[in-house]
Protein backbone atom coordinates (compact mmCIF):
# COMPACT_ATOMS: atom_id res chain seq x y z
CA UNK A 1 0.00 0.00 0.00
CA UNK A 2 1.64 3.49 -0.71
CA UNK A 3 2.13 5.54 2.05
CA UNK A 4 1.78 9.57 2.10
CA UNK A 5 4.60 11.86 4.14
CA UNK A 6 3.82 15.25 4.85
CA UNK A 7 6.94 17.05 4.86
CA UNK A 8 7.35 20.92 6.30
CA UNK A 9 9.86 23.42 4.90
CA UNK A 10 9.95 21.35 1.56
CA UNK A 11 10.88 23.30 -0.99
CA UNK A 12 15.24 22.95 -0.08
CA UNK A 13 17.57 22.05 2.18
CA UNK A 14 16.84 18.82 4.05
CA UNK A 15 12.99 18.78 3.70
CA UNK A 16 13.92 19.05 -0.35
CA UNK A 17 16.19 15.86 0.59
CA UNK A 18 13.40 14.18 2.59
CA UNK A 19 11.05 14.72 -0.42
CA UNK A 20 13.63 13.25 -2.81
CA UNK A 21 14.28 9.90 -0.33
CA UNK A 22 11.08 9.23 0.11
CA UNK A 23 9.89 9.69 -3.52
CA UNK A 24 12.38 7.12 -4.30
CA UNK A 25 10.90 4.35 -1.62
CA UNK A 26 7.48 5.25 -3.19
CA UNK A 27 5.73 7.33 -0.89
CA UNK A 28 3.40 10.02 -2.32
CA UNK A 29 3.97 13.56 -1.04
CA UNK A 30 2.51 16.50 0.27
CA UNK A 31 4.78 19.29 0.82
CA UNK A 32 4.56 22.60 2.30
CA UNK A 33 6.87 25.86 2.18
CA UNK A 34 5.80 29.45 1.71
CA UNK A 35 7.73 29.60 -1.88
CA UNK A 36 4.93 27.78 -4.17
CA UNK A 37 7.37 28.29 -7.48
CA UNK A 38 10.39 26.20 -5.28
CA UNK A 39 7.54 23.51 -4.18
CA UNK A 40 6.44 23.00 -7.69
CA UNK A 41 10.04 22.46 -8.89
CA UNK A 42 10.59 19.82 -6.58
CA UNK A 43 6.91 18.51 -6.87
CA UNK A 44 7.81 18.41 -10.89
CA UNK A 45 11.07 16.72 -10.72
CA UNK A 46 9.99 13.78 -8.01
CA UNK A 47 6.69 12.79 -10.16
CA UNK A 48 8.51 12.67 -13.15
CA UNK A 49 10.98 10.47 -11.84
CA UNK A 50 9.39 8.14 -9.59
CA UNK A 51 5.53 8.28 -10.78
CA UNK A 52 4.36 9.31 -7.61
CA UNK A 53 1.87 11.87 -6.76
CA UNK A 54 2.99 15.28 -5.16
CA UNK A 55 0.47 18.07 -3.99
CA UNK A 56 1.98 20.95 -2.98
CA UNK A 57 0.56 23.74 -0.43
CA UNK A 58 1.87 27.45 -0.03
CA UNK A 59 1.66 28.33 3.57
CA UNK A 60 3.47 30.42 6.19
CA UNK A 61 3.84 28.79 9.42
CA UNK A 62 4.23 32.00 11.05
CA UNK A 63 0.02 33.28 10.19
CA UNK A 64 -1.92 30.43 12.40
CA UNK A 65 -4.72 30.71 9.85
CA UNK A 66 -2.32 29.48 7.00
CA UNK A 67 -1.59 26.75 9.69
CA UNK A 68 -5.92 26.14 9.82
CA UNK A 69 -5.73 25.90 6.26
CA UNK A 70 -2.93 23.69 5.55
CA UNK A 71 -4.66 21.16 7.86
CA UNK A 72 -8.15 21.58 6.46
CA UNK A 73 -6.41 21.33 3.05
CA UNK A 74 -4.72 17.85 3.93
CA UNK A 75 -8.47 16.55 5.02
CA UNK A 76 -9.95 17.69 2.59
CA UNK A 77 -7.35 16.09 -0.12
CA UNK A 78 -8.04 12.33 1.71
CA UNK A 79 -4.54 10.96 1.65
CA UNK A 80 -3.80 9.61 4.90
CA UNK A 81 -0.67 11.71 6.05
CA UNK A 82 1.64 8.05 7.86
CA UNK A 83 4.85 10.33 8.23
CA UNK A 84 5.25 13.88 9.35
CA UNK A 85 8.46 15.51 9.10
CA UNK A 86 8.17 18.32 10.85
CA UNK A 87 11.03 20.10 9.39
CA UNK A 88 10.72 23.93 8.85
CA UNK A 89 12.62 26.02 10.48
CA UNK A 90 15.17 29.13 10.50
CA UNK A 91 17.74 30.94 12.67
CA UNK A 92 17.21 34.67 14.06
CA UNK A 93 20.64 35.62 14.64
CA UNK A 94 21.31 38.09 17.28
CA UNK A 95 20.78 39.21 21.09
CA UNK A 96 17.47 38.82 22.40
CA UNK A 97 16.86 42.51 22.92
CA UNK A 98 18.37 43.50 19.34
CA UNK A 99 15.07 42.17 17.95
CA UNK A 100 10.98 43.46 18.41
CA UNK A 101 9.47 40.78 20.49
CA UNK A 102 6.99 40.68 17.61
CA UNK A 103 9.98 39.63 15.79
CA UNK A 104 10.47 36.69 18.46
CA UNK A 105 6.71 35.96 18.88
CA UNK A 106 6.58 34.90 14.70
CA UNK A 107 9.49 32.80 15.45
CA UNK A 108 8.18 30.39 18.16
CA UNK A 109 4.99 30.40 15.94
CA UNK A 110 6.71 29.04 13.51
CA UNK A 111 9.29 26.56 15.55
CA UNK A 112 6.75 25.34 18.47
CA UNK A 113 3.59 26.59 17.92
CA UNK A 114 2.60 25.75 14.20
CA UNK A 115 4.12 22.36 14.37
CA UNK A 116 2.66 21.59 17.71
CA UNK A 117 -0.84 22.14 16.23
CA UNK A 118 0.17 20.21 13.01
CA UNK A 119 1.11 17.26 14.90
CA UNK A 120 -2.42 17.36 17.09
CA UNK A 121 -3.92 17.62 13.89
CA UNK A 122 -2.88 14.87 12.50
CA UNK A 123 -2.26 12.38 15.26
CA UNK A 124 -5.91 11.49 15.79
CA UNK A 125 -6.01 9.85 12.32
CA UNK A 126 -2.33 8.03 12.93
CA UNK A 127 -3.73 6.45 16.58
CA UNK A 128 -7.43 5.45 14.58
CA UNK A 129 -4.97 3.56 11.68
CA UNK A 130 -2.74 2.24 14.24
CA UNK A 131 0.12 3.34 12.47
CA UNK A 132 1.88 6.48 12.06
CA UNK A 133 5.67 8.17 11.75
CA UNK A 134 6.50 12.10 13.14
CA UNK A 135 10.36 13.04 12.69
CA UNK A 136 10.68 16.25 14.26
CA UNK A 137 13.71 17.96 13.04
CA UNK A 138 15.68 18.84 16.34
CA UNK A 139 19.49 20.04 16.51
CA UNK A 140 23.02 19.23 18.43
CA UNK A 141 22.03 22.54 19.53
CA UNK A 142 19.50 21.49 21.97
CA UNK A 143 21.89 19.32 24.07
CA UNK A 144 24.46 22.54 24.12
CA UNK A 145 24.43 25.19 26.92
CA UNK A 146 22.78 28.80 25.68
CA UNK A 147 25.15 30.44 23.60
CA UNK A 148 25.77 34.39 22.97
CA UNK A 149 23.31 35.22 20.21
CA UNK A 150 20.34 33.30 18.13
CA UNK A 151 18.92 33.12 21.97
CA UNK A 152 15.73 31.32 21.14
CA UNK A 153 16.91 28.80 18.66
CA UNK A 154 18.74 25.81 21.22
CA UNK A 155 15.88 26.58 23.28
CA UNK A 156 13.66 25.30 20.75
CA UNK A 157 15.47 22.50 19.82
CA UNK A 158 15.66 21.22 23.48
CA UNK A 159 12.24 21.99 23.58
CA UNK A 160 11.53 19.43 20.48
CA UNK A 161 13.82 16.61 22.00
CA UNK A 162 11.83 16.66 25.17
CA UNK A 163 7.76 16.74 23.28
CA UNK A 164 9.63 14.37 20.91
CA UNK A 165 10.31 11.85 24.12
CA UNK A 166 6.97 12.61 25.95
CA UNK A 167 4.71 11.96 22.92
CA UNK A 168 6.76 8.74 22.06
CA UNK A 169 5.13 7.53 24.92
CA UNK A 170 2.01 8.60 24.54
CA UNK A 171 2.00 6.88 21.00
CA UNK A 172 3.56 3.88 21.01
CA UNK A 173 0.97 1.82 21.94
CA UNK A 174 -1.26 3.22 19.15
CA UNK A 175 1.30 2.10 16.49
CA UNK A 176 2.39 5.66 16.55
CA UNK A 177 6.64 6.22 16.42
CA UNK A 178 8.05 9.56 17.14
CA UNK A 179 11.52 10.54 16.54
CA UNK A 180 13.15 13.94 17.36
CA UNK A 181 16.59 14.48 15.20
CA UNK A 182 19.25 15.65 15.83
CA UNK A 183 21.73 17.09 13.15
CA UNK A 184 24.71 19.29 13.38
CA UNK A 185 26.26 21.57 10.75
CA UNK A 186 24.66 20.41 7.49
CA UNK A 187 25.27 21.89 4.26
CA UNK A 188 22.38 23.31 2.93
CA UNK A 189 20.75 27.02 2.70
CA UNK A 190 19.99 27.52 6.44
CA UNK A 191 23.02 29.29 6.85
CA UNK A 192 22.56 31.21 3.98
CA UNK A 193 19.00 32.92 4.66
CA UNK A 194 20.39 34.02 8.31
CA UNK A 195 23.16 35.77 7.07
CA UNK A 196 25.68 33.76 9.08
CA UNK A 197 27.42 31.48 5.96
CA UNK A 198 30.75 33.62 6.01
CA UNK A 199 31.02 32.78 9.59
CA UNK A 200 30.21 28.92 10.06
CA UNK A 201 32.02 28.49 6.52
CA UNK A 202 35.16 28.82 8.78
CA UNK A 203 34.42 25.99 10.78
CA UNK A 204 36.57 22.60 10.03
CA UNK A 205 34.76 20.22 7.22
CA UNK A 206 34.90 17.57 9.54
CA UNK A 207 31.97 19.10 11.49
CA UNK A 208 29.70 19.02 8.08
CA UNK A 209 27.35 16.33 7.08
CA UNK A 210 25.24 16.37 3.75
CA UNK A 211 21.89 16.54 3.98
CA UNK A 212 21.68 13.11 1.95
CA UNK A 213 22.82 11.87 5.15
CA UNK A 214 21.32 13.21 7.87
CA UNK A 215 17.78 11.93 6.05
CA UNK A 216 19.24 8.43 5.01
CA UNK A 217 19.92 8.80 8.97
CA UNK A 218 17.13 9.97 10.35
CA UNK A 219 15.23 7.32 8.26
CA UNK A 220 16.71 4.53 9.15
CA UNK A 221 16.35 5.75 13.04
CA UNK A 222 12.62 6.05 12.73
CA UNK A 223 12.14 2.36 12.02
CA UNK A 224 14.36 1.19 14.31
CA UNK A 225 12.29 3.22 16.78
CA UNK A 226 14.82 5.40 18.56
CA UNK A 227 13.31 8.37 20.13
CA UNK A 228 16.23 10.70 19.89
CA UNK A 229 18.95 9.79 17.24
CA UNK A 230 21.99 12.35 16.79
CA UNK A 231 23.47 12.49 13.50
CA UNK A 232 27.37 11.79 12.80
CA UNK A 233 29.98 10.38 15.15
CA UNK A 234 31.10 14.01 16.06
CA UNK A 235 28.31 15.21 17.13
CA UNK A 236 27.93 12.35 19.50
CA UNK A 237 31.07 12.72 20.66
CA UNK A 238 30.90 16.47 21.07
CA UNK A 239 27.31 15.87 22.46
CA UNK A 240 28.74 13.29 25.15
CA UNK A 241 31.48 15.38 25.99
CA UNK A 242 29.98 18.50 26.75
CA UNK A 243 27.03 16.47 28.82
CA UNK A 244 29.62 15.07 31.05
CA UNK A 245 31.52 18.11 31.75
CA UNK A 246 30.86 20.06 34.95
CA UNK A 247 27.92 22.94 33.91
CA UNK A 248 30.71 25.98 34.39
CA UNK A 249 32.79 24.41 32.18
CA UNK A 250 30.30 23.28 29.68
CA UNK A 251 29.02 27.05 29.52
CA UNK A 252 32.60 28.45 29.19
CA UNK A 253 33.54 25.88 26.35
CA UNK A 254 30.08 26.45 24.17
CA UNK A 255 30.78 30.60 24.66
CA UNK A 256 34.04 29.89 23.34
CA UNK A 257 33.16 28.07 20.17
CA UNK A 258 29.65 30.49 19.59
CA UNK A 259 32.04 33.27 19.04
CA UNK A 260 33.36 31.70 15.81
CA UNK A 261 29.86 31.40 14.09
CA UNK A 262 27.28 33.41 16.02
CA UNK A 263 26.35 36.79 15.15
CA UNK A 264 25.40 39.06 17.72
CA UNK A 265 24.23 42.18 17.44
CA UNK A 266 24.05 44.83 20.40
Amino acid sequence: MTQTALITGASAGIGAEFARQLAASGHDLILTARRLDRLQAVANELSSQHGIRVHCIAADLAVPADVERLLADVLQLGWPVDLFVQNAGYGLPGRFHSEPMATHRQFIEVMMTSPLALIHGLLPGMRARGRGRIINIASLAGFMPGSDGHTLYGACKAFWVKVSESLSQENRSHGVRVLALCPGFTYSEFHDSNGSRPLVSKMPKWLWMQAKDVVREGLKAIEQDRIVYINGWHNRLIKAVVTTMPDRLARAFSARQSRRFRITKD
